[in-house]
């Protein structure tokens, strides 16, 4: 699997996914719409995290200019710590 996102990309999915794990959890939702939510919250957080995102793989789609360049940075940003 390798990592087809931009860390900005990434950086607005994990914002996004909180925004949405709020809403959908916060009650300012009901029912259906509330599932919702959260599971489009889930999917944005876990893309996100990994910085793989399933549609990107299917249709052909990199949002990274270069493959060698920012996927270098990319592993470093996540497994330094």
């Amino acid at each position: 699997m390798k990592i087809n996102e931009t860390h900005m990309d990434s950086v607005v999915r994990i914002f996004a996914s909180v925004l949405l794990l709020d809403v959908g959890f916060s009650g300012e939702l009901a029912g259906a719409l509330a599932i919702m939510a959260v599971v489009f919250g889930v999917i944005l957080l876990l893309t996100g995290v990994v910085g793989f995102c399933p549609l990107y793989a299917l249709f052909s789609f990199n949002s990274q200019k270069s493959k060698s360049s920012t996927e270098g940075a990319r592993t470093q940003l996540f497994y330094c710590a």
